[in-house]
């Protein structure tokens, strides 16, 4: 059986990942260059607690169901992931009512932990935060980590397990014969496929139709951040949330995995034609800052390192729509926004051992050989001094600092080269050299000489990320 996945965004490649336990072929087609670089590559990188989402919708179907499962995939993958708790903010009374509402929708999600803190215990754990606030939920189980090397993680295990990875590749027509599933073909080719899983993020929409399956609109909405530099590191310890409105979680400071400071998204809701729009905007900076100031006044824009935004998928049903379709061997995994990356390991699992049996009639064999396992790149912040002097004993390279702002050797850079990395975006969501302070601006030449070195092209060939993203186009000094 062929079995061919749309998209390598988180949903794709834990899909992915789930599917190459079992004895199929399967392929995840992916039309950038890299993995997670879509939806995937720009949110808040929050493991939500699952209180939130109204109970009965399937975003409360799978959201705390999928917080529990990672702790176990981080250890098996070897990605960050930290159970820092959140906390949402109150600051009158009516706040505080809608705090005993979202700790009632929990309790009906499965999320029996949540309190709600006076003022005087949410200072001890968050000593920044706005004198005016007067109470807060707090979750234990929120947590944070880097989606991008989530999907990274999953995918170089489902390679390990046998999966088929398409890069560069686009879909563009689906073929469906007597109500079922037959070919898929792309710019590179035509290839007969037994089941195909739109996994699409915000193309699912284009997608679903060219097989003819159910109706949906996917449209844009966009997200803008500032990231702020380590030094402001224990600003925050948890995840601050505000009370919560209608279209939005609100304006979020939170800690990164890194040990930076993030802070936003707000929500604009774009027209479905502006699904590549990821420009931030003065107002929507000034909002997002002046929000997130309101909960934590001690939040200095001077160490503003990057602002960016990203898009979410938003659509008419405001819930996933996840599941077989009336074409057999095609099915949805689309609409997947907030709490998408929390929810997506378990709603991988539910593809594959609900879906497939009881919609498809599809009994899967597991392979007896499945490896769990995928080691990280190593990098010193994980190594005590002796163990790192040994890998340098044995690869001087990992003894040549490349990028100082998060310390990441040449040895890390060769390492994420071999794994797959061929741009200079590739070797930074791989090791995070180039995400730090300086953005680039010392070690990225080295970055590309190494790439060019590695892969036997020059310099001028070497692309920041996309198709005729170049970065030098005449002779320089390294």
């Amino acid at each position: 059986m062929k079995i061919y996945i749309i998209g390598a965004g988180i949903s794709g490649s834990l899909i992915a990942r789930e599917l190459s336990k079992y004895e199929v072929e399967v392929h995840l087609i992916e039309k950038n260059p890299d993995v997670g670089w879509g939806v995937t590559k720009a949110n808040s990188a929050i493991i939500h607690g699952g209180y939130d989402d109204p109970p009965g919708t399937v975003r409360a179907q799978f959201s705390s169901i999928g917080n529990k499962m990672y702790d176990q995939l981080s250890k098996e993958l070897d990605f960050d992931f930290k159970r820092i708790g959140s906390y949402v903010v109150a600051f009158n009374e009516n706040e505080v009512l809608y705090l005993k509402e979202l700790k009632e929708r929990g309790r009906k999600n499965g999320v029996t932990n949540l309190e709600i803190v006076d003022v005087k215990e949410l200072k001890t754990k968050e000593p920044n935060i706005n004198e005016n606030a007067i109470a807060a939920l707090w979750c234990p189980d929120a947590g944070i980590t880097e989606p991008w090397e989530v999907a990274i993680a999953a995918i170089e295990n489902a390679r390990k397990n046998g999966l088929i990875l398409h890069l560069s590749e686009k879909v563009v027509d689906i073929v469906v014969e007597k109500g079922k599933v037959k070919r898929l073909v792309t710019n590179k080719g035509e290839y007969k496929a037994d089941i195909v899983i739109n996994a699409a993020g915000l193309f699912a929409d284009e997608i679903a139709r060219m097989a003819g399956a159910e109706g949906f609109k996917i449209y844009p909405r966009k997200g803008e951040y500032i990231l702020l530099d380590k030094k402001l590191n224990g600003l925050v310890n948890s995840v601050i949330f505000p009370t919560p409105t209608k279209t939005s979680k609100g304006v979020l400071v939170l800690p990164t995995v890194d040990g930076g400071i993030l802070i936003g998204p707000n929500a604009v809701d774009l027209p479905v034609e502006e699904k590549s729009n990821l420009s931030t905007t003065k107002e929507g900076l000034t909002e997002i800052y002046g929000r997130a100031k309101h909960l934590v006044p001690g939040i200095d824009l001077s160490y503003t390192i990057k602002t960016f935004s990203g898009l979410r998928p938003e659509n008419n049903r405001k819930d996933f729509i996840i599941g077989a379709t009336k074409i057999w061997g095609f099915i949805n995994v689309a609409g997947i926004r907030s709490p998408g990356l929390t929810a997506a390991p378990a709603f991988a699992k539910y593809i594959v051992e609900k879906i497939f049996p009881e919609n498809l009639k599809v009994n899967l064999v597991k392979k007896k050989e499945f490896n769990p396992y995928r080691k990280r790149i190593p990098n010193m912040s994980y190594f005590n001094l002796e163990k790192w002097d040994k890998l340098v004993k044995k690869d001087p390279k990992y003894g040549k600092l490349v990028c100082f702002c998060n310390n990441v050797t040449e040895g890390e850079i060769v390492e994420a080269i071999k794994r797959g990395a061929r741009t200079v975006d590739g070797v930074k969501f791989r090791t995070r050299a180039s995400f730090g302070r300086c953005q680039g601006g010392f070690c990225g030449l080295k970055i590309i000489e190494i790439l060019a070195r590695e892969l036997g092209i020059s310099v001028e060939e070497v692309k920041q990320n996309y198709r005729n993203s170049w970065i030098i186009d005449g002779k320089v000094r390294i």
